[in-house]
């Protein structure tokens, strides 16, 4: 289906993450120092929302048990061969698009 409209950047300041859905997926959405990453929003330990956790420079922890991923990568930072799904994100103008393979 390609790149659809996922959020306005405004609905994701620096320095935080947000949960949205995208085509029935849901998907946590990251700033980085204004640069945008878009993960799995559901953590592989329990199913907590990653959108819903404090984000620290690029890893955000899930808010039930402390699990951390990379945002960039959606690599676990204890076991990096281990991750959630990273989506394409486009910045067009101030709307972020997000490309979640569907």
């Amino acid at each position: 289906m390609g790149f659809v409209l996922a959020a306005k950047t405004g609905d994701v300041p620096p320095g935080t993450i947000r949960e949205f859905q995208v085509q029935g997926k849901a998907v946590a959405l990251a700033n980085v120092d204004g640069q945008f990453h878009a993960i799995d929003n559901t953590c592989l330990h329990r199913g907590g929302p990653l959108g819903d956790g404090p984000l620290e420079g690029a890893v955000v922890t899930c808010p039930w048990h402390g699990w951390q991923y990379d945002v960039r990568t959606g690599k676990v930072g204890q076991n990096p061969t281990v991750g959630v799904e990273c989506y394409a994100v486009e910045v067009r103008g101030d709307e972020v698009f997000v490309n979640v393979g569907n």
